[in-house]
């Protein structure tokens, strides 16, 4: 799993007033939606779980209610998992979503990304590691399961990648030291700091490498930096 850090300003706007975890999950299957929600009431996360196996409902259960955390599956109906977060985002701005595949869901997945979901994992992750990424998630980061990387790095490696328009020798010495940099989850202050340069100097450097390899922000800069093998720098 990779933790992608929150920026500073870019913590949580809706801080959480009760001491428990309002944790909506849904899913179209029953037995799964019974052992998330118990692996989630547990004492690891220690959360208060409804659930729905609608996506429709789910979405009026949020508009309705004090929900903190939604857990949605990639295939939801009627609104799929991806909408969902698109959806959510326009209408509840800083609620965290996570949402759980297939290892078929590659396409899905990079999309998911694209719309900022908060947490993207496969149903057959441990519950270790989900757990961890649901902390993660309510501290403000982004998580993503080991299963998911797996998917995104083995379509990234596909021969019907665009490699050529997302070629690493696009990017000057400088923009590679700073991919590297992101890669290894260091933020805009710290790589400011650590260049001796300003934190505007080095967002103008990510913006001109995203352009270069076509990537949509920050968790796509970090697969593409484990994927050239530049976090090993």
């Amino acid at each position: 799993m990779i933790v992608v850090p929150a920026a500073p300003s870019a913590a949580r706007p809706e801080q959480l007033s009760r001491t428990q975890l309002e944790v909506l999950l849904i899913d179209r299957q029953p037995l799964f939606l019974a052992a998330l929600g118990s692996l989630l009431a547990g004492p690891t996360v220690a959360a208060h779980v409804t659930t729905a196996a609608r996506s429709d409902v789910g979405l009026d259960m949020v508009r309705n209610g004090a929900i903190d955390l939604v857990c949605c599956e990639m295939h939801a109906e009627p609104v799929p998992g991806v909408e969902l977060v698109r959806l959510m985002s326009a209408e509840r701005p800083g609620l965290p979503v996570i949402l759980l595949g297939d290892l078929t869901d590659e396409t899905q997945f990079a999309a998911a990304i694209a719309a900022d979901a908060a947490g993207l994992f496969t149903k057959s992750s441990y519950p270790e590691e989900f757990l961890a990424g649901v902390n993660a998630v309510m501290s403000g980061h982004r998580a993503i399961g080991s299963g998911v990387l797996a998917q995104l790095f083995a379509g990234l490696s596909s021969p019907h990648a665009q490699e050529p328009k997302r070629a690493g020798h696009q990017l000057s010495p400088t923009e590679l030291e700073i991919l590297a940099m992101i890669g290894q989850a260091q933020s805009i202050p710290a790589i400011a700091a650590s260049r001796g340069i300003s934190h505007k100097t080095v967002r103008n450097h990510l913006a001109k490498i995203y352009r270069k390899l076509e990537l949509h922000g920050r968790t796509e800069a970090m697969l593409w930096a484990a994927r050239m093998g530049l976090t090993s720098l």
